[in-house]
């Protein structure tokens, strides 16, 4: 008896060692769990700005425990300390940041690569002062916004960093009404009354949730870089204008962070993004200038030239490449000391007037700093909802984890701000009145008002992306049109930047989000733009002339406002 009884502990022993192996890592080490009001999974700027204005609030400092859930080593980021001389690809915007490290932008110049139809959008649209270069935007690393973010939730009691710790997976009683319990790789069990994603395009947390989502991949790569270029010079003032052309192959983005470092973004086709990223650096500057510059048959030219040159297996080189351009501007007759010349002499110099066309596209890049060079597929997704149900229920979704956009209005990241303003909001509602915040109830103010939101940027991000990947003579015809009419409407201009920048008119110091007005400015500004919203509407422009559309553009203006001009709470 007593061998069998031996026999059958080591076997017992062996099956449970062998199922700790081959099951669930740690699945059955944590016997007990941690209860949570609040537990955010993600450390990304979204994540982190909403657990420092849920842990702000002077309403909720009292009342709810909050835990941050991030598989990485956030203490890398929080004690980052770059040389002053290097950026990072990324960008984003945010109050409580190194200003050091930031840049205003108090200029756009957007423009169609085949008709050259440009519209210019500027802070004096907006009635802001330069002197104090708040600008309409300002740009900054990511990482320099996740630091401060961090550094500022140190001070936050009430709200727990748990780093370097995996969800492995997330479960639900099967009693109605039971708060999901958010089990980590290292066998602690977090149990939370409410369950927010900000954990990204492939979130855990929606896949509990099992919230649908629908979108689509674009048929194009996002090119990142960080590029340095002479500064512009007395004569053209500081580096704060930022560039895009909308080329059919995809946008491309300058946008400045110092006086002589800018940041690329350039969206283009697959394949032209992989010979570019394995042929040198400088060839990747050539072609950037070249793409500001050249007509649009010629950069077609130059990207089947790399693209043959790569299928050969000998990606082309500078001294080739620099041949290339230097005959193709020859070619359109391009002057060698205008702006547009991309081997112009240097116009820098406080001694050198620059040509009269030097505000016209970006200083000329002279290299690309090592290591920045970095690509990543485009697509559209938006989630059907942002709140979970049924078995799903006490959870909800933020920023990236809720939707994703093309990169060419630079709104991504102030979408998943707008998600952080506004569910602190409904959270701290739902506390004041005493109700549950991981209820439906309490959730569904925030589903309603940013759903919209987010849907009318994504979408008319969309339907751009669309618009200008075309070379059909009649569309371009119609888009060019219909961006130079806006061009002369500086009202709808200025609508437009509001909702689309960071004039912030909210009172709340922990975010930067407009909310309220925000919103009112955008609807404004689609009010404005419904008059050349169709081909039919626009040919009828072209035949009766212009100034009927500035007078309903302006009416309509005018009613918008109007609507909006009874008084009305701050945002808190």
């Amino acid at each position: 008896m007593l061998l069998l009884y031996a026999k059958g502990c080591r076997l017992l022993s062996k099956s449970f060692r062998n199922a700790s192996l081959n099951g669930p890592p740690r699945r059955f080490l944590s016997t007990v769990h941690e209860d949570y009001d609040v537990v955010i999974v993600g450390g990304g700027p979204a994540g982190l700005a909403l657990a420092s204005a849920l842990g702000s609030k002077e309403e909720l400092q009292n009342t709810l425990k909050i835990a941050l859930v991030e598989a990485g080593d956030l203490s890398k980021v929080r004690d980052w300390s770059p040389p002053t001389d290097t950026f990072s690809n990324h960008i984003g915007s945010w109050d409580h940041v190194e200003q050091q490290r930031t840049a205003p932008v108090e200029e756009m110049q957007v423009w169609d690569g085949i008709s050259d139809a440009r519209i210019t959008f500027s802070t004096s649209e907006l009635g802001l002062s330069t002197a104090d270069h708040s600008g309409m935007a300002r740009l900054t690393e990511t990482l320099n916004l996740q630091r401060a973010l961090l550094r500022h939730l140190k001070s936050i009691p009430t709200v727990q960093i748990i780093d370097q710790n995996k969800v492995q997976s997330i479960a639900v009683d099967e009693k109605p009404g039971s708060w999901p319990t958010v089990h980590l790789n290292t066998g602690r069990a977090l149990k939370t009354r409410l369950l927010i994603g900000a954990d990204g395009p492939n979130s855990p947390v929606r896949s509990f949730a099992k919230i649908p989502s629908y979108g689509w991949s674009y048929d194009t790569q996002a090119i990142v870089c960080t590029m340095e270029h002479p500064p512009k010079g007395s004569f053209l003032g500081p580096n704060t204008t930022a560039y895009q052309r909308f080329l059919p192959t995809g946008p491309i983005a300058f946008l400045p962070i110092s006086a002589t470092v800018s940041s690329l973004v350039w969206s283009t086709k697959p394949a032209l993004s992989t010979a570019l990223k394995v042929c040198d650096p400088s060839v990747l500057a050539r072609m950037i200038n070249a793409a500001f510059r050249l007509p649009d048959v010629s950069i077609r030219y130059l990207h089947d030239r790399i693209l043959e040159a790569h299928e050969a297996g000998k990606p082309m080189t500078d001294e080739e490449i620099n041949a290339e351009i230097i005959w193709r501007e020859k070619s359109h007759s391009i002057d060698a000391t205008s702006a547009y010349s991309s081997i112009a002499p240097d116009v820098s110099s406080k001694a050198r007037v620059p040509p009269s066309d030097a505000k016209m596209v970006p200083p000329i890049v002279t290299s690309i700093q090592a290591g920045t060079i970095a690509s990543f597929p485009l697509r559209y997704n938006h989630t059907e909802t942002y709140i979970g149900e049924g078995s799903g229920s006490r959870t909800v979704l933020v920023g990236d984890a809720a939707h994703t956009i093309h990169p060419l209005a630079g709104q991504g990241l102030n979408l998943g701000l707008g998600d952080v303003e506004c569910l602190a909001r409904c959270i701290t509602e739902a506390v004041l009145r005493g109700g549950d915040i991981g209820s439906y109830t309490a959730l569904l103010p925030y589903t309603q008002e940013r759903y919209i939101e987010n849907h009318k940027i994504m979408s008319a991000c969309d339907k751009l992306h669309k618009i200008y990947s075309t070379c059909s003579g009649p569309l371009v015809q119609l888009r060019s049109v219909g961006l130079e009419v806006l061009n002369e409407l500086d009202s709808i201009k200025a609508a437009i930047m509001m909702s689309a920048g960071s004039v912030s008119q909210t009172n709340d110091k922990h975010l930067s989000y407009n909310g309220d007005i925000r919103a009112m400015m955008f609807n404004i500004a689609a009010k404005g733009v419904e008059n050349i919203n169709t081909a039919a509407q626009v040919a009828q422009i072209i035949r009766g002339g212009l100034g009927g559309l500035a007078v309903n553009a302006i009416q309509n203006l005018a009613k918008a406002t109007s609507s909006y001009q009874q008084p009305r709470k701050d945002v808190s």
